[in-house]
Order: structure tokens, then sequence, then C-alpha cells
């Protein structure tokens, strides 16, 4: 009797001790947990999955972009130059549809560009929507659609778009600079961007 007294008094004695010691979760140190620190992330597979998200991160807007094929890079070239250089945005559309990208927020932008050069606002709001759809931070179509906003006369709008790109880049970038000049300018001044 005596010897089973002894024998269950350390687990009688010690249980909160035994529990606590063999909860874990390592980095102790009372940080106001009330559930003690078995709630904590388990150190070794944080760092793991954050690597991992990172990696990710890093990777998928490079794929995204296409840039790295060299047959989409030099048909983007192509088409660029043909908006840019000779002002042919019927040809440049043609090009762009040819590249197979529709989706990537550059691709569609400058299809959107084009349409609106063209006079075509209704498919250019459609491009401008998807390259915001396929990038919501992609501060060019920002710019151009403000632009467009200012042709339909919706300079509040324009003046949203505005306050986007300065979030997205701020006050010194390009695109922010265009597109509050082009807003100061006079309702219906013909713009020239």
């Amino acid at each position: 009797m005596m010897l089973a007294a002894f024998l269950t008094a350390p687990i009688i004695l010690f249980p909160p001790q035994t529990a606590v010691a063999a909860g874990g979760g390592g980095g102790g140190g009372g940080g106001g947990d009330p559930y003690g620190s078995s709630y904590g992330t388990p150190a070794p597979s944080y760092p793991q999955q954050k690597d991992r998200k990172t990696t990710h991160k890093v990777k998928k807007p490079f794929k995204q972009s296409g840039f790295e094929d060299p047959a989409f890079r030099d048909g983007y070239r192509a088409a660029y130059a043909t908006i840019y250089e000779r002002n042919d945005y019927a040809a440049a559309i043609d090009q762009l549809h040819a590249l197979g990208r529709d989706d990537q927020p550059n691709v569609a932008n400058l299809i959107g560009y084009s349409y609106r050069k063209l006079g075509d606002y209704k498919q250019s709001q459609v491009w401008y929507e998807r390259a915001l759809k396929a990038d919501p931070n992609h501060v060019l179509t920002w710019n151009y659609y403000g632009l467009w906003q200012i042709e339909q006369g919706n300079r509040d709008q324009a003046q949203y778009h505005l306050q986007r790109i300065a979030e997205i880049c701020g006050t010194e970038c390009e695109e922010y600079r265009t597109l509050a000049a082009a807003l100061e300018k006079p309702p219906g001044t013909n713009l020239v961007y």
C-alpha cells in the first residue's frame, strides 16, 4: 500500500509541470498566451512554408508576364512599334491577338489603347477592364483608362483613376503626371495621349 501511494504520488503531484514541459511550442517566455505556448507555430515548418510561398510569389508574375519567351517578346515589341511608331492601331490589334496572350495585362492594355485611338470606346473599355482584372495594379492601364474617362466626359472617374495611380506609384511617376496634366485641361480639349 505504501508502495502504491509512493508510485502514484509523482503523477498526482507533478502532472501540471509534466504537461507544461511537454507542451512545447518553443520560444516560451510569457507572451500573454492564455493557452500556454502549445498553440504557437512549430518552428521547423513555418520557415519552410514561408519560403515556399515567397518563391511561388516571385515565380508566378515572371511566368505570367510571358516576356521570358523570345517569340512573345519579339511579337510584343513589333506590336508596340506598330502602335507608337506607325500609329497603325488596327494592325497592332491583330498583332497583339496573334500573341495568344490576351489576358496578359500589357497585351490587354495595348489592345484597349488601340481601340481607343480608333475611336471604339466600348471595345477599349472592355480591354482596359480585362487588363485591370489580370493585374489590378497595372499603372499604365489606370493611366490610359483615366484618359479614356476624360475623353468620355467622366472627370470624376478620371480623378479616381489618378488616385489609384498615386496609391500604386506615387505622384512623381509619369503615369500620374500625364493623367494629372490631362485633368487640368478644360473639358472638351483634344488629348494627344
